[in-house]
């Protein structure tokens, strides 16, 4: 068994697994934020798509994010503060030219019908 790519220290099988396979969903912003991360991490272009808010998945391809999560190598994930709808993070990777990377991300999430969902980000630094 292996670590949670989302750095919660928990096993990925206690973790993000069961809202990647849709048997629980994110109970709060930030294990949504989390998941997500995971989900660049493994990747899981279809749970990310999923996650964001259905007016807003226009704007986002499953294959983009997918091909996004694969050319990275995703290494930490840093929460820098959260809220009950909003998450501030540092996501720590390293490119397909083996450069690191930090993105950091100020983003907004929207629970509807008891589920939460990815709004949108700014970029921050």
């Amino acid at each position: 068994m292996k670590y949670c790519p989302c750095c919660s220290g928990k096993l990925y099988e206690e973790c993000c697994k069961p809202f990647h396979s849709e048997e629980k969903f994110a109970p709060t912003a930030e294990k949504l934020m989390r998941s997500r991360f995971s989900a660049f991490a493994i990747p899981n272009g279809i749970y990310l798509w999923k996650t964001t808010l259905p007016s807003k998945r226009k704007f986002h391809d499953k294959n983009d994010l997918e091909n996004w999560g694969k050319e990275n190598t995703w290494t930490k994930l840093e929460i820098i503060q959260s809220s009950e709808k909003e998450v501030e993070f540092k996501a720590y990777f390293t490119d397909k030219f083996g450069k690191e990377n930090i993105h950091h991300e100020f983003s907004t999430f929207k629970k509807v019908d008891k589920k939460w969902y990815y709004v949108s980000g700014k970029f921050l630094d």
